[in-house]
This record gives C-alpha cells, sequence and structure tokens, in this order.
C-alpha cells in the first residue's frame, strides 16, 4: 500500500510536467494516497552569485514557484483535485530536496518527468537521473 506519492516538477518547464503530475495521481488514486508535488529553487546562499540579487529575491522567487506550481497543477488536474495536494516549495538542489522530502513524508513512490536531456545524460536529465540512483522508494519516470 502506497502512504503517498511525490512528484517532482520544474516550473521553470512551462507546461512539460502535466503529464507527470496526472500520472502521479492517476498512481496516488490507485492507492487511495496523498499526492505532494514538490518544485525546488536554487539557493544561492552566501556565494558571489548572491551578491548580485537584492535581499528579497529569495523570497520573490518562492512566492512565483507557489503561484506557478499551484497553476501547473490546476492545469493539469482540477481545482478541486489541487485543493487535495500538497504543494511543497523547497530550497537547495533539486535531487536533494526531493530525495530529503521523499525520506520525510514516507512516500512510497516518486515520480519525475524526464525532460529534453543532453545525450551525456542518457536521455535522463541529471536530477532525474540522481533521484532514481540514490532514492530508497520506487522511482517512476514519465517520458
Amino acid at each position: 500500500m502506497t502512504n503517498s506519492v511525490l512528484c517532482a516538477v520544474d516550473v521553470s518547464n512551462g507546461d512539460d510536467d502535466i503529464k507527470a503530475i496526472r500520472k502521479a495521481a492517476q498512481l496516488a488514486a490507485l492507492d487511495n494516497a496523498q499526492l505532494d508535488v514538490i518544485a525546488v529553487v536554487p539557493d544561492f546562499g552566501m556565494s558571489q552569485v548572491s551578491s548580485f540579487f537584492s535581499e528579497d529575491h529569495h523570497e520573490k522567487m518562492v512566492a512565483e514557484a507557489k503561484e506557478h506550481l499551484n497553476a501547473l497543477v490546476t492545469k493539469a488536474l482540477d481545482a478541486d483535485q489541487n485543493a487535495k495536494v500538497r504543494h511543497v516549495i523547497a530550497t537547495g538542489r533539486a535531487y536533494e530536496e526531493v530525495l530529503n522530502l521523499a525520506k520525510k513524508t514516507g512516500a512510497s513512490l516518486i515520480v519525475v518527468g524526464a525532460h529534453k536531456a543532453d545525450i551525456s545524460d542518457y536521455l535522463l536529465g541529471p536530477n532525474a537521473a540522481r533521484v532514481v540512483r540514490h532514492a530508497t522508494c520506487s522511482v517512476h519516470v514519465v517520458r
């Protein structure tokens, strides 16, 4: 039995993750599991790069990511289904945050999309590939 299904999306990809969200919702519904959808914003931290941004840049990025994530899930499913989905915005490296949330929530399944990957990534994006390699639960890749 599945406790929860975690779907990882990149809100900067436009509608590319709609298929992954729909598949995650379908798989969650099979076991009446909770659907969590995560988007990760980069953490510039104390690096030299952060000095080029305003102090409130990170908060603006998170707020914008929340809006995009809500709109994306609503477009993929509908408003009623979206209301039942837990939306998570994390900060850091995408694959690390996906794996951390999966562990924290006890996810039984992670759903990721395979995007326009570089041939060096063997047709799977670098974050998706890392999630597949390091996850302690099953991973479903939506092509």
